[in-house]
This record gives structure tokens, sequence and C-alpha cells, in this order.
């Protein structure tokens, strides 16, 4: 344990002030200040909007199970084809058309990857916990395609 007159670390990584000095005697930048998760989009970005969309699809799902705001999310974010597209891949598949899969997952992340001839391509990565949060997560691997003039979702397949 080090000390200073304005800081006391701890541990690595975890800095408090010293008795009687202010929380502000923290200097902007140490590791205390990263843990604090920040999430931020803006309404302009095509990626963004795809990692809205499976943010608030796959809460939508966890909290209610597929129903009204499921189906509405899907009309807001998709496009009108993709939605009729994605009813003949449920029918065939048993599965959710959006997930590519059964269930919800327990985590998503979205990349961009690729973008020209008016599309933006981005990598959604869902991860599934095993039954009773034991075994080892899975992952599946999407490739979304966006139409740059409206942000709308237009195309999802598995990418392996």
């Amino acid at each position: 344990m080090t000390t200073t007159r304005a800081l006391r670390r701890l541990a690595p990584g975890v800095t408090v002030p010293a008795p009687g000095q202010p929380a502000s005697a923290i200097p902007l930048g140490t590791p205390s200040e990263a843990a604090v998760p920040t999430r931020e989009g803006s309404p302009q970005s095509v990626v963004g909007h795809v990692a809205d969309f499976y943010g608030a699809y796959t809460d939508a799902l966890y909290d209610l199970g597929r129903g009204q705001l499921a189906h509405a999310l899907r009309h807001h974010y998709l496009t009108a084809e993709l939605c009729r597209s994605l009813i003949r891949w449920e029918a065939a598949h048993q599965g959710d058309g959006v997930l590519r899969a059964k269930g919800v997952p327990a985590r998503w992340s979205v990349t961009y990857n690729d973008s020209g001839m008016g599309h933006c391509w981005s990598r959604v990565t869902l991860s599934w916990e095993g039954p009773g949060h034991e075994a080892p997560a899975h992952h599946t691997h999407l490739l979304v395609r966006s139409d740059l003039a409206t942000r709308r979702i237009s195309g999802i397949w598995t990418d392996k």
C-alpha cells in the first residue's frame, strides 16, 4: 500500500482519497475512473443503429418475451422485406430469425465491418450462457447489412 498526502492506493487499480481529502483529489484518468461503464451513440450512426436494435430487442425478449414490443422494434429498425424474410426463416428453423437461434443471449456486441454500394455491414456477436450458467458461453456470429440512406437493417446472415 502506498500513501501520499492526497491519495491512498489500496490495491493495483484502486485509488481512493486519503482520509480528510475530497473525492476531487483523485486525478482524472486513474484506473478507478475507467471502471465506470459508459455507453453512447448517435442517431446518425448506422452501426449504432444496429447496436441500439440488438440491445433493445434482447432486452425486450429477456424482460417480456416475444410480444408487442419485440414486434414493434422489428418494424422500426428492419426493412419490410427483411421482416417478411424473417417470418419465412422462423417457420423453417423454429427459432428467432433476428438472433438465428432459440432463447435470449446473455450478451451482445456490434462492430463495424465494411461499407459500400449504399450499404454498411456490421458484425454482431451474441454470447449464450450454458445451463445453470456453469457451462462455458458459446457464441453466434452474425453479419448484418444496413441501408445507408435509411439506416434500417436489410439483411441478417450467420457468419461462421
